[in-house]
């Protein structure tokens, strides 16, 4: 590819657009796994060349369930990415982590049902290690730009990966709470299993919107959205710190 970029940013719900990123060029990707979710604009952020895909596409016509991760994946690696940076909405599972908190998960428990989660069909068998899923080196200076900025965070947890696009029941959501999860979430998994068959270096941005249904406040999507505005512009400032650093 002619366009090259060292971060990928993948954009979760309330963050569809690249407008962080100056002196951007949409180009389109095609991969032997189908479309991916978007275009990807390709565009500097402080010195950093950087690489956006919105993983439910610009308008949110993508569920959770039906994202192709393959193709999202496939097609930062073939821009040179080595390091992603994955924002995404959760629900707490904790007292303890309230809504507006960022997370930067170093753990996941996988629940989801019937996703592709893995490049090697055969005849080619392959099997990676995922002890540690996540980037360490990253979290730790994702972490220091939150508390740059003055955000409540907490520099480890464990990211409860889910099917949907529907919410937990109550029954579930204490059982994930049983699990010692802290946060959950439907789009962590396959995207960061994907990302380390290649060797890429995968990190989550966590956003609690809300408490999980546990909490006896039963989550909307609407009360989702309402969150996800009013930390639109943090998310901005959040990265826009996190380059600098």
């Amino acid at each position: 590819m002619s366009e090259q970029a060292q971060i990928g940013i993948i954009g979760g719900s309330g963050f569809y657009d690249p407008s962080l990123l100056k002196n951007t060029r949409e180009i389109r990707v095609h991969t032997p796994y189908g479309p991916p979710s978007d275009s990807i604009w390709v565009g500097e952020l402080q010195d950093t060349k950087v690489a956006f895909i919105p993983r439910h596409g610009r308008n949110h016509t993508i569920p959770p369930h039906k994202i192709n991760s393959r193709a999202n994946i496939w097609a930062l690696n073939s821009l040179g990415v080595t390091r992603i940076v994955a924002p995404s909405a959760v629900g707490s599972l904790k007292t303890e982590i309230e809504p507006g908190d960022i997370v930067f998960p170093d753990q996941f428990i996988d629940m989801t049902k019937q996703r592709v989660y893995t490049f090697y069909d055969g005849p080619r068998v392959v099997h990676i290690s995922m002890a540690d899923p996540f980037c360490k080196e990253e979290r730790g200076v994702l972490a220091q730009s939150a508390k740059s900025l003055g955000i409540k965070h907490h520099e480890t947890g464990t990211y409860l990966c889910i099917e949907g696009p529907r919410f937990s029941t109550r029954a579930e959501s204490a059982l994930w709470r049983l699990m010692n999860a802290d946060v959950i979430g439907m789009t962590l998994v396959p995207e960061i299993n994907l990302a380390r068959e290649l060797g890429m270096c995968y990190s989550t941005i966590a956003l609690v919107t809300d408490y999980d249904v546990w909490a006896e406040h039963p989550v909307t999507a609407k009360q989702v959205v309402e969150t996800q505005k009013e930390t639109s512009k943090t998310q901005k400032e959040y990265f826009t710190t996190h380059f600098q650093s």
